[in-house]
């Protein structure tokens, strides 16, 4: 897939102030500083899309990037991040979770794991609610590049048997650095390969209004 554009739309914190649901969209989501604001301005060559931050849980909202004026990456909080308060983050999961399991045009949650560390729980609890819901998601691991390849590969192992103990079969896995762009070209080409079989689904033109 070629990125012609990218674009900021718009950010919410409520599901009904979401554009209607006619393209495909797709959720990245991860532990907070797992690197997800430097993987979207990767995969769309464009510095800067996304916001940056060495401070954990900066997004806190769910913004929308519309690419090639097709289809939308979403970028959603992170989870984990130590300094909101309680009620902060119960108001958080509360409108993420809506997001995923009530928005029509999602088709996959891009989960992400940061590669340098062994398996962590509130990852495992994520995926396992993820498949709860009946939710189709993939696993992607980010900053490959800054280890060797045998401890990436390791820590992935251990992930795939954790995830096991949860699930039949392991979701597809990319592995990534925003530095190098690893693994670029195989994520886009997933996007593509999921938008051809995208359908505009039945939604209720009122919630959207």
């Amino acid at each position: 897939m070629i990125i012609k554009s990218a674009d900021f739309i718009c950010s919410n914190t409520q599901i009904s102030k979401l554009l209607p649901p006619t393209k495909p969209e797709y959720a990245f989501i991860g532990r907070s500083n797992v690197g997800k604001s430097s993987l979207i301005n990767m995969l769309t060559q464009k510095k800067g899309l996304a916001k940056t931050s060495q401070t954990p849980g900066k997004t806190q909202l769910i913004n929308h990037f519309y690419v090639n004026e097709t289809w939308y990456i979403v970028d959603l909080p992170g989870y984990g991040y130590a300094r909101a308060s309680k009620s902060k983050k119960a108001d958080w999961n509360k409108f993420i979770q809506t997001y995923l399991d009530k928005r029509e045009s999602l088709q996959c949650v891009m989960v992400l794991i940061d590669s340098r560390l062994e398996p962590q729980k509130i990852d495992l609890e994520f995926c396992s609610w993820l498949g709860e819901k009946g939710l189709p998601f993939v696993l992607i691991f980010t900053k490959a590049d800054k280890q060797s390849n045998i401890k990436t590969d390791q820590n992935i192992a251990k992930f795939r048997k954790a995830v096991l103990e949860m699930f039949d079969e392991v979701p597809q896995v990319f592995v990534t650095s925003s530095d190098t762009m690893q693994g670029r070209e195989e994520v886009l080409a997933f996007i593509s390969n999921v938008n051809q079989g995208f359908k505009v689904p039945d939604y209720d033109e009122e919630r959207y209004s």
